[in-house]
């Protein structure tokens, strides 16, 4: 098997595993139903994949890559747009409601949190990224509010580090009632919401 249809075969089957997982969990997704997805062996599973759990670790890992990729164009993208922090962290989050609401019609559900719910089947390495790509984006969202608050003190106190957590809380709190209420527009409300609440944090009006 050449190199290239190998990393094609390879990216097929963390394809088909992510689906199958968002839509039904990580223990209810089998070896079997991927292999026959994917239109190759059992043993062509393990050539790509030491085990389940190794599966895990690389879907989790690919999640990961691509959502730093992801939400550091869009604040390139809205740095670009304005100097001033707050304004500019206010169109990022408004960028990023738009970019979830193309995404859930594609994606209706979380990989992290699927993962989170059902860490007791996976070792320290999957639990330990899953922990850690937690912390990158409170770091991330962090970061850019140490660089509001002097210039825009909070009309009321608050902590930062808990409002930072806010995103990753409404994200996957409104990946829960979207899929439970059978709404997809709940997590661009509450990305919008979290928005004008943030302004209204920072800014007299």
């Amino acid at each position: 098997m050449s190199t290239r249809k190998r990393s094609q075969t390879h990216e097929r089957l963390l394809d088909f595993a992510y689906d199958a997982i968002i839509q039904k969990g990580f223990a209810a997704t089998s070896i079997e139903e991927l292999v026959e997805a994917a239109g190759i062996t059992k043993s062509g599973f393990f050539y790509h994949f030491k085990d389940k759990n190794d599966l895990a670790r690389q879907l989790l890992e690919r999640y990961l890559a691509e959502s730093e990729i992801v939400l550091d164009q869009l604040e390139v993208r809205a740095r670009e747009l304005h100097d001033d922090p707050l304004h500019a962290f206010l169109i990022f989050l408004k960028l990023y409601s738009e970019m979830v609401r193309d995404m859930i019609a594609q994606h209706p559900g979380c990989i992290v949190s699927t993962l989170t719910y059902q860490d007791r089947l996976f070792d320290e390495t999957v639990v330990r990224l899953n922990r850690e790509g937690m912390l990158a984006w409170r770091a991330r969202f962090l970061r850019w509010l140490e660089e509001i608050v002097p210039v825009h003190p909070p009309r009321v106190a608050v902590d930062i580090s808990d409002l930072a957590d806010q995103m990753t809380v409404i994200a996957d709190g409104s990946i829960i009632m979207q899929r439970a209420l059978a709404d997809p527009s709940i997590l661009e409300r509450q990305a919008m919401l979290h928005r004008s609440m943030v302004r209204r944090l920072f800014l007299d009006n």
